[in-house]
């Protein structure tokens, strides 16, 4: 497992633990992967997670450029053509630190875009 993997792991135990309903995961496109799809009240989220071992340099919301958040648009757009509903759809961002087997940390920035 990579420490992607591993961080998208923990931010999903995490929504479900918050009572999230994890609807879809890396859902993939040509133009980019929308790592988690949860609904929770009359909220869609796309959840996009960043996993570092620390945030001694930045944090890792700043990874979530412009242009990456374009992408998450973009491939959001095509998840919902496929999929319609009624939730209002929004984009959050899950930082996780931490290493396996070690102290985990997250952050949840709801509607960070």
């Amino acid at each position: 497992m990579t420490r992607g993997e591993w961080g998208e792991a923990q931010a999903a135990a995490y929504l479900m633990q918050k009572g999230f309903q994890i609807v879809e995961r890396n859902f993939r496109t040509r133009f980019g992967e929308l790592d988690i799809i949860a609904k929770q009240g009359g909220f869609l989220a796309f959840v996009e997670v960043k996993t570092r071992k620390n945030d001694r340099f930045a944090a890792a919301m700043e990874s979530v450029t412009v242009q990456k958040q374009e992408k998450l648009r973009i491939a959001a757009e095509l998840w919902l053509q496929k999929h319609p509903t009624a939730l209002q759809p929004r984009f959050d961002v899950i930082e996780v630190y931490g290493v396996p087997g070690g102290r985990v940390r997250i952050s949840h920035i709801p509607n960070a875009f």
